[in-house]
């Protein structure tokens, strides 16, 4: 039996209450599997009424990662416009702080897709890649023509890149009691530690 609310609402909006909804329970840390059942009892809506909107709990995840990673780049595109006309280095912290942030959520991405789903996985890579990668990519080759990096572009993107991966799956935060943000701001520091020209070295 649906709640009033399911039922009130217009079949376009029941979609985003579906997407809300899903986004709290397959996002959630530490919940594990969530399924449609869970999801239906959540809403107070039948699994069928969800299906007619969705037609499998993979369409409905790509939907939820979709909102995420929208809004992931919304943070992404701010920074890079707060950033405009400012130092090349002080560009590249704000875009890495950014980064940062959101590693969080990241994270909460990449553990919704499990490991079961290739297809879901490989969504949140593209999505992962297009979002924040691929601009890091293109700031690091900006710093290069610019002859402001003392090493390759494609390295210091690579070394970022690992370090975000292995951090999500890292044990390293609670056994520093840090988060996996946290340690990724050292490690950048540490990577961008005389990599960027014209900064002065304290001794």
């Amino acid at each position: 039996m649906e709640t009033q609310l399911v039922s009130s609402v217009s079949s376009e909006r029941r979609a985003e209450v579906i997407v809300d909804a899903a986004s709290r329970l397959f996002l959630a840390p530490g919940l594990g599997r969530v399924s449609m059942d869970d999801l239906a009892r959540e809403l107070g809506m039948s699994k069928k009424t969800i299906y007619r909107h969705f037609p499998d709990k993979r369409s409905l995840l790509t939907a939820v990662l979709d909102r995420l990673f929208g809004e992931i780049e919304r943070t992404m595109v701010v920074a890079a416009e707060e950033s405009e006309g400012l130092s090349f280095d002080e560009q590249v912290q704000r875009f890495l702080h950014a980064a940062c942030s959101e590693l969080g959520r990241i994270g909460a991405a990449q553990r919704a897709t499990g490991r079961g789903d290739a297809v879901l996985r490989r969504h949140v890579e593209q999505r992962m890649d297009a979002v924040v990668y691929r601009r890091l990519d293109e700031l690091f080759g900006h710093g290069h023509r610019l002859g402001l990096l003392s090493a390759p572009p494609e390295l210091l993107s690579e070394i970022i890149r690992g370090a975000a991966e292995r951090l999500l799956n890292s044990t390293l935060p609670g056994k520093f009691d840090r988060s996996a943000a946290d340690l990724l701001r050292m490690t950048v520091d540490t990577v961008l530690y005389g990599a960027i020209r014209g900064q002065e070295v304290e001794s």
